[in-house]
């Protein structure tokens, strides 16, 4: 019958069963027979209830009385009565037996919970018993806990007090201050943990009572005076509740003056070795920030971002924008921070943030000349984030003419120091790097013949660029710039921006933590700077405002030297269409069922002819060493047989990826029933565009496949593939290489930047080691070689033993974000086949991942990647289509050139 009721079936017809259950001798009939459905409790509250308002039965009995009945309420609400319950409950708390007036308490704290106004006539009840425990009448001891009168009836009153709205009653609302006063007084730190446990349970639900019912301004400052005593204590639980209700109490009432007289103990909480702390503490300085001490909480958030753990930079991160944009003195200042903010955890800041500062530089002319300066000296430094990279193009490209008179800000030195980055940086930073040139050429008067032949050379360069994006800025701009006046007027400088809130503070809002929340709406009732506010634009056109830039009407070129033009990555709020999915109309393939990891015949021996026809086709070439360089490479050949060649081009950035399949038909006969279908693992979404269902004789088709990276994994995609040539059907299956790497950046740390990470990054699982045996014997300057074709950057010079490497990488995901990942192989010279390798990062599934997916390839790469990495030192750049016929020498690998080559 038990099991019948757990799947959800009617079992009234074992009423007397139950019942006999519930009469057995056995605690463990019991048990069973009080399980009941709705109407199982309907019929037994009535009893329960005579059992509890019972003046014949014990005490013992109408304890469990009250206790079966709050089962009961729970179970089903209609079990009771509130109109004819009400006065009973009130009488209960007349109890002078503290286990009955306990167990009613627990009764009473559900009942008003879901219906507060029946049971008003409660309140002054539960203040009376507040009032005769803390006088400490009638209290037997065995009730007394650590010299504390029944500490959870306590706790029980006051809790059912908070869901009564208010308290009329003057001579009421005396007493109970009356006793939260004492309560306030009374508690304290002791040596004794149990005491303290008590008595701060009471000393908390007190606080949370008095936060409730908005008291004097006076009794706040006592509860915030005893929590600044708490967050001092080397008891770690009790400074995280300080900091806490602290937290809270910023949220209810204005004591904000009084809190900021802990800021040095609160920042000193921010350095605890407790995470859990370190997050109250930045909750806190978050919610007390105003005008007033701005600079000085940014500054110690800015200082506390180079050791801060990677789970906590990014909330870190968003919460010094924010504060820094809400209670900015000035806008220099602000520039000052976002710069910094970028510069110290260039990985944790969101574009909004970027986009933002951007944002307030474009609406500020008197801010320009300054932000531009800035920009210039952090270009000066050797190694910038990327982010850095964006919003220094950006400004310089606007802006840097406001320096033409400063020593080292001429149109062309500007133009150097921005394209010795462009090597450094991914796919969508490249379209900002050539807005700015166009905008440094254009602004460059008179014009500079070296400047233009420069960035002429740099936009023919990017006319063949596989991403639609680049090739379509690098051709406009290169046209445009032969235009004279039309070319200044379509690059003229951005308009301001319309005045909108505050995407960063949207984006905060959406944390579920209560202290976040409560610091948060503190934050929208505060005042703000007067150095900038902004209000919420008009909605156009019925669509969400646009959280990052204007979209309103320009043309192409001058809408693509937007900081978030990328085209791959339009806004979903903008009205704007997504320009190349209309154009390519990818097909989303789900997974199918079983299709989590590579089937076992995704190797050289996938190719299987399949049909009436028995003849088999000649693979050309070894498949394993093709996808093994691929891997390592972004372009080559992945299969090739008498009558097709399939070749692959690939672009990176984060976790997203872009290929292009090209299927050549080699042959004078059309290749008919063409299909492909991508068989994705779990942790990939892939887009495949459609196959020709023909390929013409001596053609070659393309086919887009974008993938995004979901979580870390070793597991590959596998590509079904099949064709008809004349009778004979072919089928392969073959792996795709989006493989682990794919989604790492290279990154190259300093000494000052790695050790604090290697340190910060506890034991297992964040930080595993191995010995591993059976590598291939590779000379140390070969194995860094491998390493840097994995993205995996070595860090030259860190470790003393010149037998050892330390690198450094960043994987981007859906789910992770960006990573960073650290490494460290201790080789043995006496014996290269064996070393011992340690790998850490911010999450226990990509650092096992990483490590595994390292191991294998010290011991199982093949001949031919060795050489490629040997030979090449790092995996070679994605090449762009190629334009012209290739030389022979060059067919074998660019699947590009493969139709120019046989014709």
């Amino acid at each position: 019958m038990l099991y019948i009721h757990m799947l959800g079936y009617d079992v009234d017809f074992g009423h007397m069963e139950a019942v006999s259950l519930i009469s057995a001798p056995k605690y463990p009939e019991k048990h069973v027979g009080n399980i009941g459905g709705r109407d199982f409790s309907e019929s037994l509250a009535p009893d329960v209830q005579k059992l509890l308002i019972s003046s014949s039965c014990r005490p013992l009995v109408r304890k469990k009385a009250a206790l079966c009945l709050l089962r009961l309420f729970r179970k089903n609400p209609d079990s009771i009565n509130a109109d004819g319950w009400a006065d009973r409950m009130a009488q209960l708390l007349e109890e002078r037996d503290l286990g009955v007036l306990t167990a009613s308490t627990s009764l009473l704290v559900a009942l008003v919970a879901n219906n507060h106004e029946a049971y008003s006539n409660c309140l002054p009840k539960c203040v009376k018993i507040l009032e005769r425990l803390a006088r400490n009448q009638d209290v037997p001891q065995e009730y007394t806990y650590y010299g504390i009168p029944s500490p959870w009836l306590q706790v029980k009153a006051m809790r059912a007090l908070q869901y009564f709205p208010t308290i009329e009653d003057p001579s009421t609302r005396k007493s109970l201050f009356e006793v939260l006063q004492r309560i306030l007084m009374g508690t304290d730190v002791v040596k004794n943990v149990n005491k303290n446990n008590a008595s701060h349970a009471v000393l908390f639900e007190a606080l949370s009572l008095v936060m409730h019912l908005d008291a004097e301004k006076e009794m706040m400052s006592q509860c915030v005076a005893l929590l600044g005593k708490f967050i001092s204590v080397r008891e770690p639980n009790i400074r995280y509740l300080g900091l806490e209700n602290m937290t809270r109490i910023l949220m209810v009432t204005d004591v904000q003056d009084i809190i900021k007289k802990h800021q040095s103990q609160i920042i000193t909480s921010l350095k605890d070795p407790d995470i859990s702390i370190r997050r109250r503490a930045l909750d806190l300085l978050y919610g007390m920030c105003d005008v007033s001490n701005a600079k000085d909480i940014v500054e110690e958030l800015l200082q506390y971002l180079s050791t801060a753990e990677f789970s906590m930079r990014e909330e870190l991160s968003l919460k010094a924008a924010i504060l820094a944009e809400k209670f900015a003195p000035d806008l220099s200042w602000y520039v000052d921070v976002i710069l910094q903010l970028i510069d110290k955890a260039g990985d944790f800041v969101s574009d909004d943030i970027w986009f933002r500062v951007v944002q307030f530089v474009t609406n500020n002319e008197d801010l320009q000349p300054y932000a531009a300066s800035k920009a210039r000296e952090y270009m000066d430094k050797i190694a910038i984030h990327e982010t850095m990279v964006k919003v220094s193009a950006y400004i310089l490209g606007e802006y840097g003419h406001l320096l033409a008179r400063q020593p080292g800000c001429s149109a062309i030195e500007l133009f150097n120091i921005l394209h010795e980055k462009l090597p450094t940086v991914s796919t969508p930073t490249i379209p900002i790097l050539l807005s700015a040139y166009a905008k440094l050429l254009m602004h460059a008067q008179p014009p500079d013949p070296e400047l233009q032949k420069r960035i002429f050379a740099v936009f023919k360069k990017y006319e063949s660029c596989i991403d639609v994006e680049i090739q379509q800025r690098a051709v406009e701009y290169f046209e445009l710039s032969k235009k004279g006046a039309t070319f200044m007027d379509v690059l003229a400088e951005m308009p301001k921006f319309p005045e909108r809130q505050s995407s960063l503070i949207k984006k905060a809002e959406d944390v579920e933590d209560t202290a976040d929340q409560s610091a948060i709406k503190l934050r929208a009732q505060q005042q703000p700077s007067n150095a900038m506010v902004l209000a919420e634009p008009q909605p156009v056109n019925g669509a969400p405002p646009a959280l990052k830039l204007p979209s309103e009407p320009q043309s192409t070129a001058r809408a693509l030297s937007q900081p978030n033009g990328n085209l791959n990555n339009i806004d979903p709020q903008s009205p704007s269409p997504d320009l190349l999915s209309d154009l390519l109309g990818p097909l989303a393939i789900e997974a199918p069922p079983g299709a989590e990891g590579v089937p076992d015949e995704a190797d050289g021996s996938a190719i299987v002819p399949v049909g009436d026809k028995t003849n088999t086709v000649e693979v050309i070439g070894n498949i394993a060493e093709r996808f093994h360089a691929l891997c390592l490479k972004d372009s080559g050949v992945l299969y090739e047989d008498p009558y097709i060649q399939i070749g692959i081009k690939a672009e990176w950035r984060g976790q997203h990826g872009r290929l292009v399949l090209f299927l050549g038909n080699k042959s004078t006969s059309p290749l008919t029933s063409v299909q492909a279908l991508i068989l994705p693992p779990a942790h990939l979404k892939l887009e495949l565009s459609p196959v020709p269902d023909t390929i013409p004789p001596r053609a070659q088709v393309q086919s887009p496949l974008e993938v995004m990276n979901i979580r870390p994994s070793r597991d590959v995609a596998v590509l079904d593939f099949s064709y008809k040539f004349g009778a004979n059907v072919v089928s392969a299956k073959l792996r795709i290489p989006a493989v682990l790497n794919k989604f790492l950046q290279p990154l190259q740390l300093t000494s000052e930047e790695f050790f604090p990470q290697w340190r910060a990054i506890s034991g297992p699982p964040l930080k595993l080691q191995e010995v591993v045996r059976g590598v291939r014997p590779l000379a140390l300057p070969e194995m860094a070689n491998l390493f840097n074709s994995f993205r995996v950057t070595i860090c030259p010079g860190l470790d003393p033993n010149p037998n050892n490497l330390v690198a450094s990488t960043t994987f981007y995901s859906e789910t992770t974000g960006a990573m960073l990942c650290l490494a460290r192989i201790e080789t043995d010279p006496a014996d290269r086949t064996q070393l011992r390798m340690t790998v850490g990062s911010g999450d226990p599934t990509l650092t096992f991942e990483l490590k595994e997916f390292i191991k294998e390839h010290l011991i199982t790469m093949p001949m031919g990647s060795r050489a490629l990495v040997t030979a090449a030192g790092a995996a070679p750049a994605p090449t762009p289509p190629v334009a012209q016929p290739p030389s022979p020498a060059a067919l074998a690998d660019d699947p590009g050139a493969l139709l120019a080559g046989l014709l």
